[in-house]
């Protein structure tokens, strides 16, 4: 599919959490595929940002700032994107050196249970695979195991071993979705909910409840049209969007050109019946130039 002209994409992730690229080397990318309106998202981490603005001034986009916070719903993982916030804000600082410290023991734990699993040497593997010591994700466990020959893809590590009931999952307790709102919004940014459709949440009560949830607790937006998100759902999700006031967003969820689902730019444009999460910031001036 070929590229969009002036596009957003308000949700991707650099070497600085689980991403594959450099910051430069990611925003390089972002602008040859036509996006123009970009958000650095990376989990839990804000120290990409820095390079991010020195890259969007080099390739001529306009970059907001951002975060994606891991967060609990009803006993289920559920990640909060933040936009156009403050990084510089102590409490959201504190939550979020916190989070990764608390990621660092979810790993430790993590590699006593692959090594009960009969597989050792995956926290020192996932190490290799992080740029950024105080970030280690399950994703970076996945590509070790996968280029260890254990698993064919990281999908199929995520499968075997990381969902409940399986060998490597370890539980983890992340703050409650209402307080990663609160933060985004003590940062004055806006929280928009990240690809709803990826979240467990059916043997609780639904999408729909986790939604409404969120925009109880003062939750702003929804990423609509993203990766993890089908045609069918692109329209389910607008209808969940206008039923409940929120605004929509856009992200490719990017981390790596060859694990990626889709490629910067390839994402359709919202519905015209659909407010935007730019709608009212300057730097979205760029989508009209």
């Amino acid at each position: 599919m070929k590229f969009m002209a002036f596009v957003a994409d308000l949700h991707c992730h650099s070497c600085h959490s689980d991403g594959t690229l450099g910051v430069a080397d990611l925003f390089a990318l972002a602008a040859s595929r036509g996006v123009r309106l970009i958000a650095l998202t990376d989990h839990d981490e804000l120290s990409g940002l820095f390079a991010a603005r020195q890259s969007a001034t080099q390739h001529q986009i306009q970059m907001v700032s951002g975060v994606e916070i891991s967060a609990a719903w009803a006993g289920k993982s559920v990640h909060i994107v933040g936009l156009r916030l403050n990084e510089s804000h102590p409490a959201l600082v504190g939550a979020l050196r916190r989070a990764r410290e608390e990621r660092l023991v979810r790993a430790e734990a993590m590699d006593a249970a692959f090594v009960a699993a009969g597989i050792d040497g995956a926290l020192k593997g996932a190490r290799a695979y992080a740029p950024n010591p105080a970030l280690i994700s399950r994703t970076h466990f996945a590509r070790y195991l996968v280029d260890r020959g254990v698993c064919g893809a990281v999908s199929e590590v995520f499968s075997r071993f990381m969902k409940p009931g399986k060998p490597g999952y370890v539980p983890h307790d992340w703050m409650p979705m209402a307080s990663a709102i609160e933060l985004i919004h003590a940062a004055g940014g806006r929280a928009v909910l990240a690809h709803p459709a990826r979240f467990d949440v059916d043997a609780t009560a639904g999408p729909e409840a986790l939604i409404k949830a969120f925009a109880d607790a003062g939750g702003d937006g929804l990423e609509v049209v993203c990766a993890a998100h089908k045609p069918p759902e692109w329209a389910r999700y607008g209808a969940l969007v206008r039923k409940y006031g929120l605004l929509a967003s856009v992200g490719s969820d990017f981390h790596s050109p060859t694990e990626s689902r889709v490629k910067f730019g390839d994402l359709p444009f919202l519905s015209p019946s659909l407010t935007p999460v730019w709608h009212d910031w300057p730097e979205a001036k760029a989508l009209h130039a």
